[in-house]
């Protein structure tokens, strides 16, 4: 078993330093080379510390068309889970969910982030806030963070624990991004401004993601599962719509699910829609 799992890691690795010679969209290069895009930062941004080892990038798309089941379009992600919408100018993104326990012990060296986010998934710029946990070897490490894509994360000063609720949103309005996010349960909070002159605006999220590092998309941390916008709090607004997630009609609204690199193993899965906004998100394997 241990055979088999290490030779999977090492395909993997292989594989992903294959997609960086790929000229299509899920390629890691091109990803790369959109660090070209300029990100201006307000002074706000400059307060923490910038954590550059990993990123939460644009989605990885599965080459495969997209299938409408249950009122929304289903579709695969290499790096993505969760749901995204897609529309025109959004100024708007909200979200909650509650920060699960990860279990380190069966996931080793391995991360997991959850956000909420603009743009991304149609697009080469990502406005996001959200939580993350990075499996040190066996030890579990709960932090909270922000990123304008292509520019870093920045890890913010407030303490997260598993159980906590959280809360987040990102606005647009005149020429910058607000990412702001509160941890319920504690009642702290932070935002922050910049300014992303390239953003599409295409698209809003709330994902459950295997960040990215300098060898590609990084092992997916065992959460068991996440539960996202349990109170209808997932909305959104464009220039046509303003609501949950399931308001944005089925050729609009996609079922994420993360699959692993080369092999297509399910990683993550994405349930339905409760009232439109809700759902769970459920670990499933790492590599």
């Amino acid at each position: 078993m241990q055979e088999h799992t290490d030779r999977r890691r090492s395909e993997k690795r292989s594989s992903l330093t294959e997609m960086k010679r790929l000229p299509i969209k899920f390629s890691m290069a091109a990803l790369l080379l959109a660090s070209a895009i300029v990100v201006v930062p307000t002074p706000a941004q400059t307060t923490d510390q910038a954590l550059p080892v990993f990123h939460h990038a644009p989605a990885l798309h599965v080459p495969a068309p997209a299938m409408a089941v249950d009122g929304v379009s289903t579709a695969g992600s290499y790096n993505w889970g969760g749901y995204a919408v897609t529309g025109t100018d959004f100024t708007s993104a909200k979200g909650s969910w509650t920060v699960p326990t990860v279990d380190c012990a069966k996931s080793p060296n391995a991360w997991v982030s959850f956000w909420v986010g603009i743009d991304g998934w149609t697009s080469d710029t990502v406005e996001q806030t959200g939580t993350s946990t990075w499996c040190n070897k066996t030890t579990a490490t709960y932090f909270a963070w922000y990123e304008f894509y292509p520019a870093g994360s920045v890890e913010i000063s407030m303490t997260v624990t598993p159980g906590d609720k959280m809360t987040a949103k990102i606005t647009y309005s005149g020429s910058e991004f607000t990412a702001e996010i509160t941890d319920e349960t504690t009642g702290k909070s932070f935002s922050t401004k910049a300014s992303v002159p390239s953003a599409a605006r295409s698209s809003a999220e709330w994902v459950a993601e295997a960040p990215s590092g300098g060898q590609g998309i990084l092992n997916l941390a065992d959460f068991t599962s996440a539960s996202f916008g349990t109170d209808g709090t997932n909305t959104a607004t464009d220039s046509t719509k303003s609501g949950t997630i399931g308001a944005f009609g089925t050729d609009n609204t996609y079922q994420i699910t993360q699959e692993d690199w080369p092999e297509h193993y399910v990683e993550s899965k994405s349930s339905g829609l409760t009232g439109g906004s809700s759902f769970k998100v459920t670990w499933v394997e790492y590599n």
